[in-house]
């Protein structure tokens, strides 16, 4: 582990650090951050992203340090005082603990399907949210799901709140981006996948009478409000519901997307 002293506000080696709200920013230069001391060892430890550098306080240090010392001597771990690092990344860090990673190039669909082999897949359409997404992430990761697949104007999962509302999933669980609309259904179903759309409409049929886990399963979820789109639901092979109370016409879109991945695991 190469530790650095970082004294000064206006080093230049920690100069990723800065403006850390700047997600535009991070996309543009290659890079992504994460923070707090669970993600950071999760980058390290848990993640296919190469860590750039790591920023952390004196305390920061000694909790994770067996987790920084998997890193390669290349990579630097900067140690500023607490108020320091609150001035470089603009706010008070209260954990003392952030990372810089390096995203490569962003998956397709086509070579995602190809290369991992996925079983079921969870495929977010124009999810916005980034505390949706990550928690989607989180939930895909803990109830067996390959993978996530996001349309386009889908919210980035390696953007800082989505990061630390998946709980490090999204660095930990393959994912790739595919068009908006329904053209990923011909991809998903010529690789074998059921597209299944989680729906609130009237004429789908209920969860609980989904007695069969589809030997690959594409379960599809859209945005809150708007739900999947037509060109969607008019293309799936199924339609489901989850069945709700008298008086409630909706759930959040990581809550139905827990319910229906439990629902087909208990049933594989």
């Amino acid at each position: 582990m190469r530790e650095v002293a970082i004294e000064h506000l206006d080093d230049p080696r920690v100069a990723a650090y800065h403006n850390v709200r700047d997600a535009d920013l991070r996309a543009r230069d290659g890079l992504f951050l994460t923070e707090g001391r669970l993600n950071v060892k999760r980058l390290i430890t848990g993640s296919r992203f190469r860590t750039r550098s790591v920023l952390v306080t004196e305390t920061a240090l000694r909790a994770i340090r067996p987790a920084l010392e998997r890193l390669d001597t290349g990579t630097p771990v900067y140690v500023a005082a607490s108020a320091l690092v609150a001035d470089v990344v603009g706010y008070a860090m209260h954990r003392g603990c952030l990372a810089v990673g390096e995203r490569g190039a962003e998956p397709e669909l086509a070579p995602f399907l190809a290369g991992a082999r996925p079983r079921t897949l969870l495929v977010l359409e124009d999810v916005s949210n980034p505390e949706n997404v990550g928690a989607a992430f989180r939930n895909a990761l803990a109830l067996g799901a390959d993978g996530v697949v996001l349309t386009r104007r889908c919210v980035d999962p390696l953007y800082r709140r989505t990061i630390r509302v998946s709980m490090g999933a999204s660095l930990r669980l393959g994912y790739a981006r595919a068009e908006d609309g329904a053209a990923p259904l011909a991809q998903l179903r010529e690789a074998g996948f059921t597209n299944v759309a989680l729906t609130t409409a009237r004429d789908a049929t209920p969860l609980e009478r989904e007695r069969e886990t589809p030997r690959r399963l594409a379960l599809w979820l859209g945005s809150e409000g708007a739900g999947l789109s037509p060109d969607v639901l008019a293309g799936v092979e199924r339609r489901v519901t989850i069945p709700m109370a008298p008086g409630a016409d909706s759930l959040n879109v990581a809550t139905a997307c827990a319910i229906a991945l439990h629902h087909f695991r208990a049933l594989a």
